[in-house]
């Protein structure tokens, strides 16, 4: 079965070179394009797909209330956010949003083929330039989220700590398998159980409380 893909953006020539790049891929087919987000809307309950490519900057309705309104459909595709400005509020903003992925429209072919494949997986997906100034931009409001981190972690079992750590670290599910010594439907099973004890949407939310808990070196 190929990952059904939905192409939300504004200009023709992006959709089109997108296009190109991603069913270039036997294990990719694009089932559908939208030039606003209130298309992108329509077409992800209309055509169900598995990951949506959402630009930022679209007339009628932007790609973050897109997203918000994709995250409360009852077989809610995994959106990636796609654009060319690499701005803190605006990855804050699509985490908080939904937004299981982050890449820059800079990024190359074979990555965005692998992050398409990644989220469809239910990894999260981040630039590593983001990656890093998202963290940086976290730890320095830190302070005010610790204790609280501290108390949501806190309920967790010692093994889903060890989980919780190295989601935190950025690790896939067969990554953290092959540290742990287990199988990746376990694996899975864990980290379903670490989203729902923290109340996280996305293991990207979940990496941010393990960062704010002290799990994670500095």
């Amino acid at each position: 079965m190929s990952v059904r893909v939905l192409l939300a953006d504004d200009e023709d020539l992006v959709r089109s070179g997108l296009t190109l790049i991603l069913q270039a891929d036997p294990g990719i087919s694009v089932v559908a394009e939208a030039s606003d987000g209130a298309q992108a809307v329509h077409l992800a309950r209309t055509h169900q797909p598995d990951v949506v490519l959402m630009d930022i900057r679209m007339p009628v309705m932007d790609g973050l209330a897109a997203t918000k309104e994709i995250a409360k459909l009852p077989r809610s595709p995994k959106v990636v956010v796609l654009t060319t400005f690499d701005l803190d509020e605006y990855v804050h903003a699509a985490l908080q949003a939904g937004a299981m992925g982050f890449l820059l429209k800079n990024t190359p072919p074979r990555d965005l083929i692998r992050a398409v494949k990644t989220v469809d997986s239910g990894d999260a997906m981040l630039a590593p330039s983001v990656t890093r100034r998202l963290l940086a931009a976290f730890a320095t409001r830190a302070t005010d989220r610790t204790a609280d981190a501290r108390d949501r972690v806190a309920d967790l079992t010692v093994r889903e700590r060890e989980v919780l750590k190295l989601v935190g670290e950025g690790k896939s599910n067969a990554e953290i398998g092959r540290c742990l010594h287990m199988g990746e439907a376990t694996v899975k099973t864990h980290v379903s159980r670490v989203l729902a004890k923290l109340q996280c949407a996305n293991r990207v939310q979940a990496a941010i409380v393990a960062h704010d808990a002290g799990l994670l070196a500095t």
